[in-house]
């Protein structure tokens, strides 16, 4: 079983930054472990927008691509996103993700382990 609790949602203006924390009750760092952020707007599905393998690979979607960075630090089981160039269009819930042996890193039905998730709101 793994835990995970995000933090440091909040309200932005466009242009800000974020930068997002997820904490893990046990190691997701060693083989095979992939965790990830997704979100959810109100009437939209959940969008996985970036994932980091365990061998450091990371996916992207073309949505936050050159925008957000997502990283890990193995020692504290945190992972983060950082959140650069905020736009109105990243308001939504933001929640990070932990599977095993994902082969598709930003399909939500790869990952068994949820965070509770955190509000995003960007002002234009």
């Amino acid at each position: 079983q793994v835990r995970l609790v995000e933090s440091g949602g909040g309200s932005v203006q466009a242009g800000g930054t974020l930068t997002l924390s997820c904490g893990a009750s046990k190691d997701i760092h060693t083989r095979l472990w992939t965790v990830a952020w997704f979100r959810q707007a109100p009437a939209k599905e959940r969008e996985g927008i970036a994932a980091l393998r365990s061998d450091s690979t990371t996916a992207y979607a073309d949505s936050v691509k050159g925008r957000f960075i997502i990283s890990k630090d193995n020692a504290e089981n945190t992972l983060y996103l950082q959140m650069n160039n905020l736009k109105p269009e990243d308001t939504a819930m933001y929640y990070c993700a932990a599977g095993y042996m994902v082969a598709s890193a930003l399909e939500s039905y790869e990952y068994k382990y949820w965070g509770q998730g955190t509000q995003v709101t960007v002002s234009s």
